[in-house]
């Protein structure tokens, strides 16, 4: 049976973010902590590491990190109040780590701004590779162009998204996501697509997906209830209108498409 976190010595290759990227790792388990400390090391990251609430903030203060390596379950101060905490004070990519695995949980993590969420044991190889592919979509290249829809802009070079010139507050994936649909106005894609186009991954939990689409509509959509933006596609997904005339085209109280 494999252990559920293996020894350090094999971990992955540097990483093309390597030497100059924070990752701030906070977990009250010291073996946690030490096993994610070494791959992150390993793959050529400036780790810090907290093991509560308050020294994963003062830690943060000290040295803004890059990326959040986030524990849910911490004593005193819970990772979901770190992470409100952490977004108050400007973005930042966040990976929650928890051992609990109900979907309300998952959710939980998602809407309070976490960009992706990994259940324990988790194999630390797949943690390093999670951490790379956020890192990825925070660092688009320069060369991206700006983007303008329905009163939306968005700046993928300088990581900006406003809506009539008011800027959103959005996070890694949301950003993201909102940067895919004004790329592909009116194309439905499925769950699957937007998991496999947006998250980079071929497999993964969908409510990530309906989590993240309900709460971009929460900042673009003048009424969420509503949307004239962002469509749920009933059997299908969603689709972007950059010239939206009318309202979704079905009920938006459906528990499988947000």
């Amino acid at each position: 049976m494999q252990q559920p976190y293996e020894s350090p010595g094999a971990g992955p290759a540097p990483s093309e973010y390597a030497d100059t990227t924070r990752v701030l790792v906070v977990d009250d388990d010291p073996t946690v902590a030490e096993v994610v400390s070494g791959y992150l090391d390993r793959a050529g990251y400036v780790v810090d590491r907290a093991a509560d609430g308050p020294a994963a903030l003062a830690r943060a203060a000290a040295h803004w990190p890059d990326l959040v390596v986030l524990d849910l379950m911490l004593p005193g101060m819970d990772g979901l109040e770190v992470c409100r905490r952490m977004r108050g004070h400007g973005p930042v990519p966040v990976i929650m780590l928890t051992a609990r695995g109900d979907e309300d949980d998952r959710i939980l993590g998602l809407e309070v701004g976490a960009d992706d969420y990994v259940t324990k044991p988790f194999s630390p190889r797949e943690l390093v590779l999670r951490v790379e592919s956020v890192l990825r979509r925070t660092r688009p290249s320069a060369a991206a162009q700006p983007l303008h829809a329905a009163g939306l802009a968005v700046d993928p070079a300088a990581r900006r998204a406003t809506k009539n010139g008011t800027e959103l507050a959005l996070t890694v994936r949301e950003f993201d996501l909102l940067a895919f649909f004004l790329r592909h106005p009116g194309r439905a894609f499925s769950r699957e697509d937007l998991m496999r186009e947006v998250w980079g991954w071929d497999f993964g939990d969908l409510s990530t997906v309906t989590v993240h689409v309900r709460r971009l509509r929460g900042k673009v959509e003048d009424d969420p209830a509503r949307p004239r933006l962002i469509h749920t596609v009933w059997g299908v997904g969603y689709r972007f209108d950059a010239t939206p005339a009318g309202t979704s085209e079905t009920p938006e109280g459906r528990s499988d498409h947000a």
